[in-house]
């Protein structure tokens, strides 16, 4: 079984975020269920470029990479932090310049990280739309973290690990079946 192009996005632009530590544990529990190559990618390496680019073409040749490691993902995991009820709009910026049909049928792990409890919902109403424009295939269970799951800048509590486990069973079992219907189709 060849490994699969897992790459994580973790769309804080901040270097020491909660939301690269969500990222990094939800693929960590991805390579224990399944044969990976992982990237985990942060905005905040590019977020400067980014916001200062309006197309494609003006971004520079590590912005232009985490593009296409996106477009060439077999899973992309995609977290996102919480600001005023919503996820950043550089995050959004960045998947305004994937290409329109790149990520068609690419499996989407969503999570996302906030003050609370109250912003759970983002997954659902905010991420996976953005990610169905994009026709991918958005897994069923997303994983979101509040500041209770958190000390400092680590995960804490049994809930936390519990829905990130939950999340990479259920991702390995569904990838195990899309890459059997993707063969059966070639």
């Amino acid at each position: 079984m060849s490994h699969l192009n897992v790459v994580a996005i973790a769309g804080s632009i901040s270097s020491t975020s909660r939301t690269l530590v969500l990222a990094e544990a939800i693929v960590a529990e991805l390579a224990s269920r399944l044969p990976i190559q992982a990237s985990v990618l942060s905005l905040a390496g590019i977020a400067r470029e980014l916001g200062g680019s309006l197309h494609r073409k003006e971004l520079s040749p590590i912005a232009e990479d985490t593009l296409q490691a996106i477009e060439h993902a077999d899973l992309l995991v995609v977290a996102a932090p919480v600001y005023r009820a919503s996820y950043p709009g550089l995050l959004k910026h960045l998947f305004d310049l994937v290409g329109q049909e790149a990520l068609i049928d690419t499996p989407v792990l969503l999570a996302a990280t906030g003050g609370s409890e109250r912003h759970a919902l983002v997954i659902d109403h905010q991420l996976r739309p953005l990610f169905s424009f994009f026709q991918a295939v958005t897994l069923p269970i997303g994983v979101y973290a509040s500041e209770v799951d958190f000390q400092g800048h680590a995960l804490h509590g049994v809930a936390i690990h519990t829905r990130i486990a939950l999340a990479a069973d259920r991702a390995a079992g569904l990838l195990a079946e899309h890459r059997i219907a993707l063969r059966a189709i070639a």
